[in-house]
């Protein structure tokens, strides 16, 4: 039923290592700490988040409602919380590795990407927030940095972690907090009204746009005006970098982005439009140019990410060439491991879960070369 949470069950441990074999550090966070773990029993690689009960004093409410989400949740588009530990002075969440990095990497890497690529990921994000909105929780901070490949695998399914800011509705409740990160975030909640579920499909048709052309429908360096675009819903489809984008990708990205959100596209509705469920999305290689304006308007970014999603992708390649080839130029060295970098579409958590408390605003991308 919709709002009505279940209490995880917690876990004791005398100690936490006597159950998972720590390897490395993958980041830290204002009150916690990202181990790269294994499991003993069944040699099984997780992100141990390992929060201090010290630091959580005063912040209980806000890291029992990201639990007690994780915890709700089962779908395979959707980081997992696995268990939960409490062992000393420490709460260790058990999370799932997603080990193939972050969306903007493998689309620039690659070397054809088309409509129907686009169409793939956006259809495995709409089941998901489906799934989510079926039970009452509105994520409320999609966004590419937190859509994180399960693998390193060609095929490898799409993630979508960080719930941080998700909340379950409750019945006869309204949400009115305004959260999320500028350049995704709805225009209802700019404008401070009660919002709902359709935050995330406006949130969802912004990733299908940056999706096709490489950057934001919205971008201004002064933030006033940035929210202004927004709360208009002024958005163009740019020449030449809409050229070759079919009429249906417009018309999808226009539901979704519609000003009024009892207009707006449900996730279900989303799923039913051609341009997913159809053939209407196009096999025409547009890698090039979503891929440079990717580079121009991403690459740069300041987002001040507390976890290192590269680091999770060289050690499971490192795993892969074995130990034999650990000095090879393509692995990471130990210390380039542990070490987090800030900023970049490489800048991501293994989990992304692990976020316990926002970082500063992510600036607004500079606008393409028109």
């Amino acid at each position: 039923m919709p709002g009505a949470v279940e209490a995880p069950n917690w876990k004791q441990a005398e100690d936490i290592r006597d159950i998972y074999d720590f390897r490395d550090v993958l980041g830290t966070g204002a009150f916690s700490e990202v181990i790269l773990a294994e499991d003993k029993r069944t040699q099984k690689l997780v992100a141990i988040k390992c929060i201090a009960k010290k630091a959580l004093e005063g912040k209980e409410g806000s890291m029992e409602n990201e639990i007690a989400v994780l915890h709700k949740i089962k779908h395979p588009n959707i980081v997992a919380l696995d268990d939960i530990y409490e062992s000393g002075g420490h709460l260790y969440l058990i999370m799932q590795l997603v080990s193939g990095g972050e969306l903007f990497d493998r689309i620039v890497e690659k070397g054809f990407y088309t409509e129907r690529d686009a169409s793939r990921l956006i259809f495995q994000v709409l089941d998901a927030v489906k799934y989510l909105h079926d039970l009452g929780i509105v994520h409320r901070d999609l966004k590419p940095e937190n859509l994180l490949y399960d693998n390193l695998d060609e095929d490898s399914k799409i993630m979508i972690s960080d719930f941080g800011l998700s909340k379950v509705e409750d019945p006869g409740s309204v949400l009115s907090t305004a959260c999320g990160t500028p350049g995704y975030v709805a225009p209802e909640v700019l404008a401070q009204k009660p919002y709902s579920k359709a935050v995330d499909c406006w949130s969802i048709g912004v990733i299908a746009y940056i999706l096709l052309c490489g950057y934001p429908p919205f971008y201004d360096e002064n933030d006033a005006k940035l929210f202004e675009q927004i709360l208009k819903a002024e958005y163009e489809f740019d020449s030449p970098y809409w050229d070759d984008i079919s009429d249906s990708a417009k018309d999808f990205i226009r539901h979704l982005m519609e000003k009024d959100p009892e207009k707006r596209f449900t996730c279900e509705q989303a799923l039913q439009h051609p341009w997913i469920a159809g053939d209407t999305a196009l096999d025409k290689n547009i890698h090039q140019s979503v891929s440079e304006q990717i580079r121009k308007n991403f690459a740069k970014s300041k987002w001040k990410q507390a976890f290192n999603a590269t680091a999770v992708v060289r050690h499971m390649r490192k795993l892969q060439l074995g130990t034999s080839q650990e000095g090879h130029g393509q692995t990471a060295s130990h210390g380039e491991l542990l070490a987090p970098t800030a900023g970049g579409p490489g800048a991501g958590c293994c989990c992304r879960d692990c976020c316990v408390e926002p970082g500063p605003e992510l600036p607004p991308p500079l606008p393409p070369q028109l």
